[in-house]
């Protein structure tokens, strides 16, 4: 696995997304694989289809079909660690920099960034909580989700797959980013 630290893992993305889901980075097992979540114990393919963005558990190997439901993947840093911990704080910086011309280019009507401490970090939003978030990046609506990561316990498969299924339940003209005051939402990046 230590000769996955060169290689990167392409984004998945496609015309008209619902949804870009972006994980901190790739872990060093998804970098050996080629494939973003990939590591057994993670909980974003199963949370994803609990969500009912999927009508099915969909593999890691399964990526490439995420765009014909209208989602895709990316990660804030491309660069494989073993942990997140071993990200500098300017590798945050400037993924959240190429994250937001990425969304600008993509224009998903949801940004869904699966990790709280790296939307801190590379938005400099060290507030931000779990849920829809009252900036735009790119004048997209942003939503924090739990770290799917298996080794994140605060958060259960059910509890990443109700997060999701908020994120749903706003793109069917539900509550979410912005909702509740009268200001607009501020626009970072």
């Amino acid at each position: 696995m230590e000769a996955s630290t060169d290689r990167t893992i392409e984004d998945v993305l496609g015309p008209d997304l619902d949804v870009l889901f972006c994980g901190i980075n790739p872990g060093l097992y998804s970098a050996a694989t080629g494939h973003h979540f990939a590591r057994p114990g993670n909980r974003f393919w199963p949370a994803l289809y609990r969500s009912g963005f999927t009508p099915r558990l969909l593999s890691p190997s399964e990526q490439d079909l995420l765009p014909s439901y209208g989602l895709g993947i990316t990660n804030v840093v491309q660069r494989p660690t073993a942990q997140a911990a071993e990200l500098s704080a300017e590798e945050f910086r400037e993924g959240g920099k190429r994250l937001a011309r990425l969304v600008a280019e993509v224009r998903p009507k949801v940004l869904a960034v699966a990790g709280v401490t790296a939307y801190r970090q590379a938005f400099a939003a060290p507030k931000a909580a779990i849920g829809p978030q009252r900036s735009r990046i790119g004048g997209v609506a942003v939503w924090v989700l739990p770290n799917p990561s298996g080794l994140n316990a605060h958060w259960t498969l059910d509890g990443i797959a109700g997060e999701m299924q908020r994120i749903r339940e706003f793109l069917s003209g539900g509550p979410g980013p912005g909702d509740g005051t009268d200001a607009e939402p501020e626009t970072l990046w």
